[in-house]
């Protein structure tokens, strides 16, 4: 059952979000919810994470309604991870108003034997020393992808640079990049990224679209036009999820393949802001992810 399996490592959340649209309260959120909330419309996905005694039954059941394997998903004593966030009108950056671990501080990720055999594994936006700890369980990886966020780059460089070096897949923001590149330019910095390891190098810009680097091509995409935008939480993993979804149909990253699964991943991303939560992507349909994707190529055909 593993043979196009991904294995998705992070957080399972409670988020509280205010947009200028509106606002919803302790909500299911979480990297690894989103990635695999999209993911699964293209492989099957088991989730690692840890919530805590308080993590409402109902989102366990709605994570596993997806279709997800949810065994890997553990729970610990004490709260849950939650988050709260506002965001104004520039929706591409939102203000961090409280951020409490609670279990998710002590996680160690552990795999089953089962999960150890996933030949696709997405390590979502977690300390680089447990990202590299879940590789180290791993048997026969494919396909591996990892997020960062600015915390890391700033407190853990080292463990993160290492890390690079063992992974296909990097995904960041522009902000991201330019850190850890020490390298304004998106080209000049994504260029230094990619000589640290990665065989492609996905820099997020939001409502600005994606940039994909390789050594041998560069494809740009913007985003996928929408009128009405709700919350953008999520998008990022989002993104992720379809990109990495689609990968696990050619694994070998041929610029055919990547350009389709920048334009996947862009589709689900935006259905996802279309909604607090994950309640947009749980009422999709591989029908509608199909139209929007080729209503996105007439949209960039020239």
């Amino acid at each position: 059952m593993n043979n196009n399996r991904i294995l998705a490592v992070g957080s399972v959340a409670l988020d509280s979000v205010k947009t200028p649209f509106g606002k919803a309260r302790e909500v299911l959120g979480g990297s690894a919810t989103y990635f695999s909330a999209s993911a699964r419309f293209f492989a099957p996905v088991s989730v690692v994470a840890v919530v805590g005694q308080d993590f409402p039954k109902k989102y366990l059941n709605l994570i596993k309604g997806l279709g997800v394997d949810v065994r890997g998903i553990e729970t610990d004593k004490g709260k849950t991870f939650r988050w709260e966030g506002l965001y104004e009108y520039d929706l591409n950056n939102p203000r961090t108003l409280k951020t409490e671990l609670n279990v998710f501080q002590s996680f160690k990720p552990k795999l089953s034997s089962e999960n150890k055999k996933c030949p696709f594994v997405f390590l979502a936006n977690i300390d680089p020393d447990l990202q590299r700890f879940v590789l180290r369980q791993m048997k026969r990886v494919r396909l591996s992808a990892c997020d960062t966020m600015n915390y890391w780059i700033e407190n853990k460089r080292p463990s993160l640079k290492r890390l690079l070096g063992s992974v296909k897949i990097f995904l960041c923001n522009d902000s991201e990049a330019r850190e850890l590149s020490g390298e304004y330019n998106l080209v000049r910095a994504a260029k230094g990224i990619l000589r640290q390891g990665p065989e492609l190098v996905v820099i997020k810009k939001g409502e600005h679209g994606v940039i994909c680097f390789s050594k041998d091509f560069l494809f740009l995409a913007p985003a996928y036009l929408l009128e009405k935008v709700f919350d953008p939480t999520g998008a990022g993993d989002s993104f992720a999820g379809g990109f990495v979804g689609y990968l696990t149909r050619s694994p070998h990253l041929s610029e055919p393949a990547v350009r389709r699964a920048v334009i996947y991943g862009s589709v689900l991303a935006s259905y996802n802001v279309e909604s607090f939560s994950v309640n947009r992507l749980a009422k999709l349909k591989l029908s509608g992810i199909e139209t929007r994707y080729g209503q996105f190529k007439n949209l960039t055909r020239f």
